[in-house]
């Protein structure tokens, strides 16, 4: 039986320690490198992994593990925690803010218990299954999450990730459409984008071209704070490389958006002989 109250605890508890590792090298000139498939790391991206995996090890020792820097470490078939340790690695490098760590639980193929931090801000958000989603700011006491009720699309604003996926083909009709009929669009990236929905001031995040570490731990924190969750044809999945975070009320028009483009866009056959 899965103890949700600890995970709870511990997944805020990940987040909290690869935000305290990360922060001593927030503007300090930190060296960039390359790995493999041309993304960047830090001794920041390591230091806070190795701090978030610590706190898990301790809490749940048997459990799988798998680290966007240290790759995956064995354990239980049903159990595993997913550690992004610093989302947003270029912007921390050239000193931007909307910054931190992402970590999740997957358990018996659902993901049931998330965290993540904005470290610059000090804020740190989290949930569980049937434990809500809570917000702690610095040392005062936790708040809870609710989204937004915005349901009418002219009214709402809208978060976007990753421009240079989300504006190029085959998304970039739909996705303008989206941000130039809404009241408001927004780019901030990487999780700070998402912490926007999550916390009331936006209605809906879309993001795509990404890992599954990216964005595992939204779908509880989204969910448990009353939005819903799915990729961006609909299903309610976190390993589709994207994904709509959105309040619920608006869900409905962004995926039939979405859905209409790439119906416009398909290749018509030839007509039919009589």
């Amino acid at each position: 039986m899965l103890d949700l109250d600890l995970a709870l605890a511990t997944a805020r508890g990940a987040a909290e320690a690869a935000a305290r590792a990360a922060l001593p090298h927030f503007r300090r000139g930190v060296r960039v490198e390359l790995k493999p498939d041309r993304t960047p790391v830090t001794v920041a991206d390591r230091e806070a992994e190795a701090a978030a995996l610590a706190v898990i090890r301790r809490a749940f020792p048997l459990h799988a593990l798998l680290g966007e820097e240290s790759g995956a470490h064995a354990g239980a078939t049903d159990a595993r925690w997913i550690v992004d340790p610093l989302d947003g690695t270029r912007g921390f490098a050239r000193g931007e803010s909307f910054w931190g760590p992402l970590v999740a639980l997957e358990h018996e193929g659902e993901v049931v218990a998330g965290a993540m931090a904005l470290p610059v801000a000090g804020e740190v958000y989290y949930a569980a299954r049937g434990r809500g989603a809570w917000l702690a700011v610095g040392l005062e006491s936790p708040t809870p999450l609710r989204v937004s009720g915005v349901s009418r699309w002219e009214d709402a604003t809208f978060s976007l990730g990753e421009p240079r996926v989300l504006l190029a083909p085959p998304l970039a009709v739909p996705v303008t459409e989206l941000a130039t009929t809404c009241a408001r669009t927004r780019c901030l990236g990487d999780l700070a984008g998402f912490a926007l929905v999550l916390s009331g001031r936006a209605e809906v995040w879309i993001e795509a071209g990404v890992q599954l570490w990216d964005i595992a731990p939204m779908k509880p924190l989204l969910e448990e704070a009353g939005g819903r969750f799915t990729d961006l044809d609909g299903s309610p999945t976190v390993r589709s490389g994207n994904c709509v975070a959105s309040n619920g009320l608006v869900h409905g028009h962004v995926l039939g958006t979405l859905a209409r483009a790439r119906s416009e866009a398909r290749p018509k056959g030839p007509p039919l002989a009589d």
